[in-house]
């Protein structure tokens, strides 16, 4: 069998993605007819029938519910490689840094200091994004680097390096129920308005649904939700706030994520320098 092709993949893509061939032939700015002669050469091909087809309805047989999961990640890494190397050849190098606000519990400073001094160091530009799409834009190729926080977000397919481990505490008003608790357990929150992230699972929590981490405490300090957040958030306190431990609470890990067969020699002098000075930070606060 001859090797596929991207746009006949893309083609499948789009018609299985839509389940209409009229609407994936619009997506992709062609005509009907010559879609699904591509989708039926697909198939010859292939040796396999990837769609049921009649008058009224397009379905996928289980062959073309395979192809379509590997078909988005083929085309997603094509995308992503096409980025990458697009900003490789740039004639002004930069690394690109992404991170949700406040996502790097403080060390970013002094990670940048310590980074310029590198032979190998190029202009970092920071991508601040939503609090749920720093691993997508990593994994789309528009970042070089991404700070993650784990066990929340996914490092499948990255290289990895854990920078710091955090407990988390329970953010509240000073005037709520638990404010004056020297320690909380999750039991406690039972009922509260906890904040939903999306594209994480709630919990049955009833508070509002957040994409601005600049949101939350301003909710919190308004008594409109309570939040169980890592140890650095302290340092963004206002006050009227309190911060309680929660003590059955799972560690929360900001970790320094980059694709796992990166050469790049500016991006691997970024990597070491961020380890050490996490280190460095994470010795003193533990000696302090």
């Amino acid at each position: 069998m001859d090797r596929l092709e991207t746009r006949e993949l893309a083609y499948f893509v789009a018609v299985a993605d839509e389940l209409s061939f009229s609407r994936a032939a619009t997506r992709l700015g062609i005509s009907q007819p010559p879609l699904s002669r591509a989708i039926q050469q697909l198939e010859r091909r292939l040796g396999v029938s990837l769609l049921h087809r009649t008058s009224r309805r397009v379905a996928l047989t289980p062959a073309g519910e395979v192809l379509l999961a590997e078909g988005h990640k083929i085309l997603g890494a094509l995308a992503a490689a096409t980025r990458r190397t697009q900003r490789a050849g740039r004639p002004d190098p930069e690394l690109v840094l992404v991170m949700k606000p406040g996502g790097d519990a403080g060390l970013l400073p002094a990670i940048l200091a310590a980074y310029v001094a590198e032979p190998d160091a190029v202009p970092v530009r920071l991508a601040v994004c939503a609090v749920d799409h720093q691993e997508r834009l990593l994994r789309e190729g528009h970042a070089d680097a991404a700070l993650l926080h784990l066990p929340w977000d996914d490092p499948t397919g990255f290289a990895c390096e854990e920078l710091l481990v955090q407990s988390q505490v329970l953010v509240t008003p000073t005037t709520h129920r638990l404010a004056s608790r020297r320690t909380v357990r999750l039991a406690d929150l039972t009922g509260e308005p906890l904040p939903r992230w999306p594209g994480l699972p709630d919990h049955d929590t009833t508070g509002t649904e957040l994409r601005d981490g600049g949101q939350l405490l301003e909710l919190i300090a308004l008594g409109r939700a309570v939040a169980v957040l890592p140890e650095s958030v302290r340092a963004q306190l206002r006050p009227g706030l309190v911060a309680i431990p929660v003590l059955d609470a799972a560690p929360s890990t900001v970790a320094l994520a980059w694709p796992e067969d990166s050469r790049d020699k500016a991006l691997a002098a970024f990597v070491r320098v961020a380890t050490e000075t996490a280190r460095t930070a994470t010795t003193l606060s533990s000696a302090g």
